[in-house]
């Protein structure tokens, strides 16, 4: 359909200005509301000691989480695209249930899971804390993060067929041959732009960590949790804007590095 000169200026007009009001006007005024005291003010707040526990505890958990994924997303899209079995649609929406779910309605299913009086709540009295503690963040941002490796594999394995994994099976390679030779170096972008967006995603979480965990200062506080309190609860406007500085920080280095591989995966 070819569009009239005044059509396309007057929907490029609304695009942009629906994405400066939205994403650009919000993001300057932080910006500008963090560095209006100047860098030094800034620096200090985000080294106080409850703002690199929370950058530390978002990191561990980034640190848990990815390998994790990057093992379930690779063996579960192996299963859903190189063979078939009973009940393989029911995986297939279980795969995309957190993209539905409230992250909230997650961290309460963990709460009746591992809570006290929940299934495996047991384990507490054995001294082993998952609600309101580190594991419990976890297993709620391994929840959300689930998707990703499997939903950017998937079409990867599509695309190449299994016509060299037969090759090498007829050659006489292993299983664990042909997937380190053949297989992985195939799905290698596929995989990691997966990696990138769990990175992504674990980092910026916050309505099922919220829900397990205690968000004290230096104990279960995650950044996003950081600002939250400094906003909420200490009425610390600068330092959470710091802290939302510093979120932003990351989430455009990981960013960027998504521009790259997407670039560096066109060129192959």
């Amino acid at each position: 359909m070819k569009l009239s000169p005044f059509t396309r200026i007057s929907l490029r007009t609304v695009a942009l200005g629906y994405l400066f009001a939205l994403l650009v006007l919000p993001l300057s005024i932080i910006l500008f509301r963090t560095f209006e005291r100047g860098i030094g003010a800034f620096y200090d707040s985000v080294t106080t000691p409850a703002a690199i526990s929370a950058f530390q505890v978002s990191m561990i958990i980034v640190a848990i989480v990815v390998p994790l994924n990057v093992v379930f997303g690779v063996v579960t899209a192996l299963a859903l695209v190189r063979s078939k079995f009973p009940g393989r649609s029911l995986v297939q929406g279980i795969v995309d249930l957190p993209f539905a779910a409230s992250p909230v309605v997650v961290g309460v299913a963990l709460i009746l899971l591992w809570g006290a009086g929940g299934w495996f709540g047991g384990l507490s009295d054995l001294g082993f804390q998952v609600i309101f503690s580190l594991p419990g963040m976890v297993l709620a941002t391994i929840f959300v993060t689930l998707p990703f490796v499997v939903r950017e594999v998937e079409p990867v394995l599509h695309e190449i067929g299994d016509d060299q994994e037969q090759a090498a099976a007829t050659l006489g390679a292993s299983g664990w041959q042909t997937f380190w030779r053949i297989t992985l170096p195939a799905i290698r972008w596929g995989l990691t732009y997966g990696v990138v967006l769990t990175v992504a995603r674990a980092l910026g979480e916050f309505g099922a960590v919220i829900m397990v965990s205690t968000a004290l200062p230096g104990k279960s506080q995650t950044l996003t949790l950081l600002v939250h309190g400094r906003y909420i609860d200490d009425h610390n406007t600068f330092g959470a804007y710091s802290a939302a500085t510093l979120l932003m920080g990351m989430a455009l280095v990981v960013l960027l590095l998504m521009t790259l591989l997407e670039r560096k995966r066109g060129t192959e």
